[in-house]
């Protein structure tokens, strides 16, 4: 069981207990590959993205929006126990997904070349749609075991408490080392990283400020999962404009609303 009170600490909670059933977990396994094959069901192609159908699977697949694409895939980034989960740990009167994206990690042997990292960063950085204050966060959610060899991702307890930070907004940046060095710390702040592990059908949640990277994937299976945007009623776009990752938050048909109602909001 996950707490408030462990959220609000470390900036980020695992529910090692499954939220999705093998049966569900399946199901989105089967709907990514389809989506990574082109197969768009519903006739709607995903945002346009970094990995395409027919590019590299030894590279990152890393897909935008991939629900307006897949039912099944809809149907899990909008699990209702999900929804419930954040709400638990936030508080929150209502929880939306505004954006989702799908994520790949090949295995690949730690003798080869690989770009498969992804690099310490805040997701604040790279959320500039969403005014200051906004509550924002991310469930992560596993399709696959997460162990120490899949590449996990890693957070670093209690960086949400920082503040937005210099050097912490580079997702491709593949040397974890080198870029740490490059991260002011406050004055006093310990860095103390704890990975994400774990089972399939398991759900990480992380504040938008808390930093977190992963690294490279040797357990022979590719690593699945989705990253699951959501804000709660504590949010609002800047200017109330719908624009960029805020486009689509009136489309309760991508974006569902997975916790309460829309009547929590104010957008306008």
């Amino acid at each position: 069981m996950i707490t408030r009170g462990q959220y609000e600490t470390d900036g980020f909670a695992l529910h090692t207990a499954p939220l999705l059933t093998p049966v569900e977990v399946s199901a989105a396994v089967e709907g990514q590959k389809a989506v990574c094959r082109g197969e768009y069901e519903t006739g709607r192609a995903p945002q346009p993205s970094p990995w395409k159908p027919g590019d590299d699977p030894q590279k990152l697949v890393k897909i935008e929006m991939p629900q307006m694409a897949n039912r099944a895939v809809l149907e899990t980034v909008g699990h209702p126990e999900v929804g419930r989960a954040a709400a638990q740990i936030t508080g929150a009167k209502a929880v939306q997904v505004w954006w989702v994206q799908m994520l790949i990690k090949p295995s690949i042997p730690a003798d080869e070349p690989a770009a498969t990292n992804i690099g310490w960063h805040q997701d604040r950085h790279y959320w500039r749609a969403w005014e200051e204050g906004s509550e924002l966060l991310t469930a992560w959610i596993a399709l696959t075991d997460v162990t120490e060899r899949s590449g996990p991702m890693r957070f670093v307890r209690g960086s949400h408490r920082w503040g937005l930070m210099e050097g912490a907004g580079n997702f491709h940046d593949q040397d974890h080392d080198a870029q740490r060095g490059q991260i002011g710390l406050p004055e006093g702040a310990v860095w103390e990283e704890a990975p994400a592990l774990l089972p399939a059908g398991g759900v990480s949640f992380h504040h938008h400020l808390t930093l977190h990277a992963s690294g490279r994937n040797v357990s022979g299976e590719p690593r699945r999962s989705f990253a699951v945007h959501m804000r709660t009623e504590k949010s609002r776009p800047v200017g109330g404009k719908r624009a960029g990752l805020s486009q689509f938050i009136d489309d309760e048909s991508v974006c569902p609303m997975i916790y309460g109602d829309a009547r929590h909001f104010s957008d306008g």
